[in-house]
């Protein structure tokens, strides 16, 4: 293991289920400290995905922590 994968691994990790492909995602919860950022971090825009944890749909100003499990969908307009 090199030694910056090694320093990433030692970080608090949040976990990311990205659907719909269900690709899943550990991500260095120093990165994504909030809604906005982990979008932001995905390469996604503030309306082009929802932020679930544990049934609650999150808003982008809300705080993550270490170790919790979100999953993030990616959602089509059709019009």
């Amino acid at each position: 293991m090199t030694e910056s994968a090694h320093e990433e691994k030692s970080f608090p990790l949040l976990h990311v289920v990205l659907q719909p492909e269900e690709k899943r995602l550990d991500i260095a919860r120093h990165k994504a400290k909030n809604v906005g950022r982990l979008l932001a971090l995905l390469g996604l825009r503030q309306g082009t995905a929802i932020v679930v944890r544990d049934g609650v749909l999150l808003t982008p100003d809300l705080p993550l922590y270490p170790g919790q499990t979100l999953m993030v969908r990616k959602v089509m307009s059709s019009g």
